[in-house]
């Protein structure tokens, strides 16, 4: 039986499905984070095919998606396609940001933005003529401020600033000694040295939201300025796609918007709402892989019925 598989991999966890062309979920495997940016080409190959092998498989897929954070620039998507495709487990590699995977996941509408925001931020969007709109989201080097991990470092760096009066007061200084167990000083220190993973200052980022909802002025500012970056984010793919006059779907997703509720997603839908006012803000339900899984399919020439399959199959698993 020819399979496809759609893999989503964010740094929090990986995902993997199998399916046949007719559109039956053949299998599905979870693992851990992987960010390929900062594994290499190599271990993440390696990683994903413990994961295929996790999955039971037996014969090679025919094609696979992968949409992968840390795949942020056409050097990254030609080194793992290459790499993918001379593995036993599988034929033809397609390899791209796992903002795809949310882009394709959350409507089947030609003309559609998507914005994840996780651990990082990212963005891309479709025209139903087939132009794609892609950033390469490197983080501060080109430009880009949001997600949960660059929200931490900024709650470390004015709740450093805050404990020794070169900033304002703010209830983010007892958050930080409260979860790490330590003085606001030692904490940078840890991180500075590396005891504490940078990545781990991302853990702080639902309770500066709560922090905002709860009053903190400077918990606050940082989240309208964490909904400001989406809202241009969003809008820039509109604009760079020609689709600011007519009604488009902006998807959001990530860990910070998924849920659809909450001081920051109200922010964002306020925002976006003066700033492009034809975009239907909706957040994502669908679980990620699916996207990958769905392009998988087209890849290999399966017809639609396959993918209306397999969008119910996928999200009756995953209710």
């Amino acid at each position: 039986m020819a399979i496809v598989l759609g893999v989503d991999g964010g740094n929090s966890k990986t995902e993997l499905v199998a399916a046949s062309l007719e559109g039956d979920l053949v299998a599905r495997a979870r693992g851990p984070g992987n960010n390929a940016h900062f594994a290499g080409v190599d271990a993440t190959v390696d990683f994903l095919g413990r994961l295929v092998a996790e999955s039971g498989l037996g014969d090679p897929a025919t094609h696979g998606v992968f949409y992968l954070c840390g795949v942020d620039v056409p050097a990254d998507r030609e080194a793992l396609t290459t790499a993918l495709e001379r593995t036993s487990w599988l034929e033809r590699a397609s390899v791209d940001n796992d903002v795809f995977g949310l882009l394709r996941a959350g409507t089947e509408e030609g003309d559609a933005v998507a914005v994840v925001c996780g651990a990082g931020i990212n963005c891309a969007g479709r025209s139903g003529d087939g132009r794609v709109a892609r950033y390469p989201s490197l983080g501060w080097e080109s430009g880009d401020w949001g997600g949960s991990v660059m929200l931490g470092r900024e709650v470390l760096f004015l709740a450093a600033r805050a404990e020794d009066g070169r900033g304002e007061p703010t209830v983010l200084s007892g958050l930080v000694r409260e979860h790490f167990g330590l003085p606001v000083a030692e904490v940078g220190e840890a991180v500075r040295y590396r005891r504490i993973p940078l990545a781990r200052l991302g853990e702080l980022a639902p309770r500066v939201v709560d922090a905002a909802e709860s009053g903190d002025s400077v918990a606050r500012r940082l989240v309208e300025r964490l909904a400001d970056e989406v809202v241009l984010m969003a809008t820039r793919a509109l604009a760079d796609l020609g689709l600011t006059e007519r009604p488009v779907r902006v998807l959001l997703g990530g860990g910070m918007l998924r849920s659809a509720t909450g001081l920051l997603y109200d922010e964002v839908v306020a925002r976006l709402a003066r700033a492009a006012p034809h975009a239907r803000p909706t957040a994502v339900t669908e679980p990620p892989v699916l996207g990958a899984a769905l392009d998988a399919l087209d890849a290999a020439g399966a017809t639609p019925a396959a993918a209306v399959r397999l969008r119910a199959a996928l999200c009756s698993y995953s209710a």
